[in-house]
């Protein structure tokens, strides 16, 4: 498991990312979505995940909808036309950042010793 410190830096994305695949999904699918997708190596808590879709929504990037399911109801996120675009921006940025931290972690040589 990642440590809180790089899954709340990327949640933002994650989440974006999956609506954008997936379309319209609540909260414990994305969890679940997220874990299959990994193989059980990202694992987003519950109180991880809802503050995020909470600020994602107040920035107007996803929308909600209430559905009754019997007596409970279930809340769905898709994105907004906002979101649509925020998503293509934070994937191209986290791809970007991955390749800086790969010219980090494993620098190339620039000369010959």
């Amino acid at each position: 498991m990642y440590s809180k410190e790089l899954i709340k830096g990327t949640l933002r994305t994650v989440i974006l990312k999956m609506l954008k695949e997936h379309g319209r999904m609540y909260g414990y699918e994305i969890t679940q979505k997220v874990r299959t997708i990994t193989d059980d190596e990202l694992v987003i808590t519950e109180g991880a995940l809802y503050p995020a879709l909470h600020k994602l929504e107040a920035d107007k990037l996803v929308s909600t909808e209430k559905e009754y399911i019997g007596k409970r109801v279930r809340r769905y996120y898709s994105l907004t036309p906002a979101g649509e675009q925020e998503v293509s921006e934070k994937v191209e940025e986290f791809q970007s950042f991955v390749d800086m931290m790969q010219l980090v972690l494993k620098p190339k040589s620039t000369f010959n010793a």
